[in-house]
């Protein structure tokens, strides 16, 4: 795809970690302190808005939340993107996690390409590697798991028989993002390809935050668990699922205690509203 138009300004499309906002990087910080325009996503902590941004910044959420059907059209944020760069501005766009994972950047590195608008790249800390931190989980570990694999199972039918035959019997840590509502499902296809019964499971709800919660159980008595019985009422978006050896590895060695209070640490989409100048005087 061709670039038809050079504008003057500049996106900057920046990982900021699942949650805590100590996570966020040295780099992000500073494009943070000299945008013109934040465009942020639902996933973002609040600290990171209200301590780091130059509070002369516009700042617009453009959150989304599947599961409530709410959310900001791709198309939308791309007109944003567009529009504040071709303004000359500085433009942040602001992405839970790692910008590269799970994440729209492809359309959104489309646009800027097509529109011939400079960006830069700024990784973040992604989910698994901070859920499994704070969880007291090693990803990879002699003896237990000499690999990592990221996934999603947002729509585990997509997904065909041989396909779940292979994930049941790796030896590979499996992360999967954006699984909590079709965790029970999940469950029933490893556990009907024959994964092993060395094999944990570890659900953590709002990992780095503090209001993060963990549930792990040896997967194949996951029916009869607290994480079996909690699925029904929904987890906690986000939601982080580890599947492996390693999983087993939470109890031994979590050091961060769990959060009972059911509070969500990032607001609903609905609860996100425009921030311009005037409201952060």
């Amino acid at each position: 795809m061709e670039k038809t138009v050079k504008y003057s300004g500049k996106v900057i499309l920046v990982g900021a970690g699942p949650g805590d906002p100590e996570l966020l990087t040295v780099k992000a910080m500073r494009w943070l302190r000299q945008a013109d325009v934040v465009i942020t996503d639902r996933l973002v902590s609040d600290a990171i808005l209200e301590e780091y941004v130059n509070e002369r910044a516009v700042v617009l959420h453009v959150g989304k939340e599947c599961r409530k059907g709410a959310s900001t059209p791709q198309s939308t944020i791309n007109e944003l993107l567009v529009d504040y760069a071709g303004q000359g501005k500085l433009v942040v766009r602001l992405k839970g996690g790692d910008a590269s994972l799970f994440s729209n950047i492809l359309d959104e590195l489309q646009t800027l390409t097509y529109h011939g608008i400079a960006y830069e790249i700024v990784p973040g800390v992604t989910a698994a590697l901070g859920a499994a931190a704070y969880a007291g989980i090693p990803l990879t570990a002699r003896g237990y798991s000499t690999a990592l694999r990221l996934l999603t199972g947002y729509k585990p039918d997509l997904l065909d028989a041989a396909y779940w035959e292979d994930l049941a019997g790796t030896g590979d840590t499996l992360a999967f993002y954006m699984s909590a509502a079709p965790l029970d499902d999940m469950v029933e296809k490893l556990l009907k390809h024959g994964i092993g019964r060395d094999k944990w499971l570890a659900v953590i709800e709002q990992a780095t935050t503090p209001m993060q919660r963990v549930r792990c159980c040896p997967i194949h008595e996951y029916r009869g668990s607290s994480a079996g019985r909690e699925s029904s009422g929904g987890y906690v978006s986000p939601t982080l699922i580890i599947i492996g050896k390693v999983a087993a590895l939470h109890e031994r060695f979590k050091w961060l205690p769990d959060s009972d209070s059911g509070e969500l640490y990032f607001k609903p989409v609905g609860d996100n509203h425009k921030i311009n100048a005037e409201e952060r005087a």
